[in-house]
């Protein structure tokens, strides 16, 4: 794998990393699941998302100005707790919910692909097809990041402006009119909707990998946090469109049914044929090129935390570097979660983790940096209380709904404290026997 090089991405490049990241899964996967948390209002989720989303990207951005550099959201939390407990857990947290999204994207991609054919949704053929797009990406990051940029950078051009071209002709089908937009707020309450917001924050989650880019972006004390601010507001723009194009030619109830798919359902009456086969081939281009970026990422952050020492590492007698060894681990991960859970439950997982990680940077910041960096208290403290809100509402309605979610999700993050909390013990252990 190549290493960084300093000034190689400017600030368009930049932009299209960041909406490929974004545009993954996220908006064909997510739509349907958010409708059926929010009812009639899921096309204000997403922007009222963007909101929550756009107080946590303050951290970010205030951190990513001041330090700048490769090692990201991992450097952050350093940074707030130094290389302990709390960095350790809190990193693996992050780490686990970018591969917890990975699993996401791949069974959106077998979703999306049996449209094509008359395949029942819950065929064993949807985890199949999501391991096979997982072995693709792993095959194409070996061959090296040189073609992994390449091929990010175009298909975030294309995916941007298919997904563009999908809501505008929706809403142009539709006369522009939102009146077949009905709205019945007694569809959800109030708790309910506030946890759709954990989903459809989700959507927008891949911001975060921006921060990676630091060692690499022009001017990046300026352009990192021009580039995450820019991101988001694209995404917004094209989540709202489309979530309105889908309510402008689908019932909530037939939403709420084809959720896996439900881009792909809401084509059939707005386009017919030809927009049945247009959805689906943009949602395997977004899912495909989504993952491979994501995959790459990811097998970084762990790399990062397994250089930093901060996590354990065997080889298995595996040839290669330390990246191409977490880049394995990162996929027999991803693959056990396709095949195991559905795309509900991976969803749920990567909200959970993702939002307590989220809590963690903006509390450490808060608490330890915001002199530093220059941050207003404020606006820290009011990130900290809407995710600590819409996590809140999320477990709630997850425990009344799949107890099962919540339950798998508090038990793996007592596996990852207390693996962390051993790992640490030891290594504390071994460098102190070593310096006798």
């Amino acid at each position: 794998m190549e290493k960084y090089k300093a000034n190689s991405l400017t600030l368009i490049g930049a932009i299209a990393m960041g909406t490929g990241v974004m545009i993954g899964a996220g908006i064909f996967a997510l739509t349907g699941q958010v409708a059926e948390l929010a009812g009639d209002l899921f096309p204000l989720a997403f922007f009222v998302a963007a909101i929550v989303v756009a107080f946590s990207a303050y951290s970010y951005i205030k951190m990513s100005n001041a330090y700048p550099s490769s090692g990201g959201i991992v450097m952050y939390l350093e940074k707030a707790y130094g290389p302990g407990m709390t960095t350790v857990f809190c990193a693996l947290l992050m780490y686990f919910s970018m591969v917890i999204n990975q699993s996401l994207v791949a069974r959106t991609f077998g979703a999306y692909s049996l449209q094509l054919f008359d395949v029942e949704p819950g065929s064993v053929l949807v985890p199949l097809l999501g391991v096979a797009l997982l072995g693709f990406a792993f095959a194409v990051n070996i061959a090296g990041n040189r073609l992994i940029g390449t091929f990010s950078l175009v298909m975030a051009a294309v995916k941007i402006s298919a997904i563009a071209l999908f809501a505008i002709v929706g809403l142009w089908l539709a006369d522009f009119s939102f009146s077949s937009v009905s709205v019945d707020t007694t569809q959800t309450s109030p708790g309910a909707f506030l946890a759709s917001l954990a989903l459809a924050i989700l959507a927008y989650k891949g911001f975060t990998t921006i921060t990676n880019s630091g060692a690499e972006i022009v001017d990046p004390h300026r352009n990192v946090s021009r580039t995450i601010i820019i991101s988001i507001s694209i995404c917004a723009i094209l989540y709202v469109l489309v979530a309105l194009a889908v309510a402008s030619n689908l019932t909530l109830p037939e939403i709420i049914k084809a959720k896996d798919f439900a881009l792909a359902e809401a084509a059939r009456p707005a386009f017919g044929d030809f927009g049945l086969w247009f959805t689906v081939a943009l949602a395997i281009v977004a899912t495909m090129s989504g993952v491979i970026a994501s995959v790459f990422a990811v097998s970084r952050v762990l790399a990062m935390l397994t250089e930093m020492k901060l996590v354990p590492h065997r080889h298995f007698g595996m040839p290669g570097n330390l990246q191409k060894h977490t880049l394995v681990y990162t996929i027999v991960i991803a693959i056990a979660l396709t095949v195991l859970f559905d795309l509900s439950r991976i969803a749920s997982l990567g909200a959970i983790f993702y939002l307590v990680m989220d809590i963690a940077v903006h509390w450490g910041v808060l608490r330890h940096l915001r002199t530093d960096v220059g941050a207003n208290p404020l606006i820290l403290g009011s990130a900290i209380i809407l995710d600590v809100i819409v996590l809140g509402a999320f477990i709630v309605v997850k425990a009344q709904s799949d107890m099962l979610v919540v339950v798998v999700s508090l038990l793996a993050m007592l596996l990852i404290f207390v693996g962390t909390k051993l790992f640490l013990r030891s290594k504390a252990r071994e460098d102190g026997q070593s310096s006798h």
